[in-house]
């Protein structure tokens, strides 16, 4: 019988032998503490550097919109520049073709071709 408690005596030594070698490969509980507040460290400095981030981008949309704003604002100018030209030719334009139709009236010549 000293046979079979050797044989168990044996194995329950391997399974100390195992499980040793299992908790040096193990993390001790301060070295999971200090993990953690690493984790928190590096979530905290992520945080602000997306707040950051946030700020950058907000701040490039407002100078964005304020040149937009700005460009819009100088095309509308120069429309409206264009079409008051446009509206004054056409005035003086159709002025000078009274003007024409009165003289070639006045000078009994037959009437300028019309395109």
């Amino acid at each position: 019988m000293s046979e079979p408690e050797n044989l168990v005596l044996m194995l329950l030594r391997d399974i100390r032998g195992e499980v040793g070698d299992i908790r040096k490969d193990m993390a001790t509980k301060a070295e999971l503490a200090g993990l953690k507040s690493e984790l928190k460290n590096d979530i905290a400095d992520v945080r602000s550097e997306v707040k950051s981030l946030r700020a950058d981008v907000a701040s490039d949309f407002i100078n964005l919109e304020k040149r937009l704003g700005d460009r819009i604002t100088h095309l509308n100018r120069a429309v409206m520049e264009y079409h008051s030209s446009a509206v004054g030719h056409g005035i003086l334009i159709s002025e000078f073709e009274d003007r024409l139709r009165r003289v070639e009236q006045h000078l009994n010549l037959p009437p300028a071709e019309s395109y």
